[in-house]
């Protein structure tokens, strides 16, 4: 099973692959994950991910695809979580020309909705729990830098919602329930597909 976690920054995509790597053997392709691996790996692909971000550049939509045509290759086990890619509307279609390619397909995808001024919250709240447990927090979990990765998920990513939508593959999940709920809704979702 093929799926793509859809949802705004801190929607609690990264939580709920983690459970789905858990309760259904899937591997998690977190581009972020994949991205410091490969610069760390040596490989050939790796090397040139080390010299994009070097240079301070960002990774090309070819550079993610390869990655991920990489992982694509090795052990599938129960299958692909896709969580932060794609992020636009042309890597979707290269990610369904991808999983065509391999002959795989996807199987659903699934929109953590979430309120905004709640999630702005919620982060909030988290990043001083965090603080006061002298816990490491993001430099970036502050007030501002969260509505600004909240519009530019709306700008970029939110696209997707209807593409995937109008393919009738769009699910949509309470991103903002408990995680143990939002996991069953999850799962209900993937019962069924």
């Amino acid at each position: 099973m093929n799926i793509i976690l859809l949802g705004p920054p801190g929607a609690g995509k990264g939580t709920q692959a983690s459970r789905l790597v858990e309760t259904r053997d899937m591997i998690q392709l977190s581009t972020g994950d994949m991205l410091r691996a490969a610069k760390d790996s040596g490989t050939e692909m790796g090397k040139i991910v080390a010299d994009v971000m070097a240079r301070g550049d960002l990774v090309t939509d070819e550079i993610v695809i390869g990655l991920i045509r990489e992982k694509l290759d090795g052990d599938t086990k129960g299958g692909f979580i896709f969580d932060g890619f794609p992020r636009t509307l042309a890597q979707a279609d290269a990610l369904d020309a991808l999983l065509a390619e391999k002959g795989e397909r996807l199987d659903a995808v699934i929109e953590m909705q979430v309120n905004d001024e709640t999630l702005v919250q919620r982060i909030l709240g988290r990043a001083e729990e965090a603080r006061a447990a002298g816990q490491a927090v993001r430099a970036d979990d502050n007030e501002d830098s969260i509505r600004t990765r909240l519009l530019a998920y709306y700008k970029q990513t939110a696209p997707l919602i209807g593409y995937y939508h109008a393919k009738g593959a769009l699910s949509v999940v309470d991103g903002l329930g408990e995680i143990d709920e939002v996991a069953a809704a999850i799962q209900k979702v993937l019962d069924k597909a």
